[in-house]
């Protein structure tokens, strides 16, 4: 997901995000620890669209603020 995309998204939208990611994030860690899977990429890629997400509520909260 693109940091335009997800500018154009409501906070509600965007803490909705996060905690799918983080369970999603969650569900792939139990796997590689179970199964001993090497392909941790999309792990990668979870955490930058959550930390993206992140950023911009905090970027939000800090111009109310």
């Amino acid at each position: 997901m693109k940091m335009s995309d997800i500018q154009k998204k409501s906070d509600t939208d965007l803490t909705k995000i996060v905690s799918e990611k983080r369970e999603e994030l969650r569900k792939i860690r139990f796997e590689t620890a179970g199964s001993g899977m090497r392909n941790t990429n999309s792990m990668k890629g979870i955490r930058h669209e959550i930390a993206q997400a992140l950023t911009e509520l905090n970027k939000r909260a800090k111009v109310e603020g």
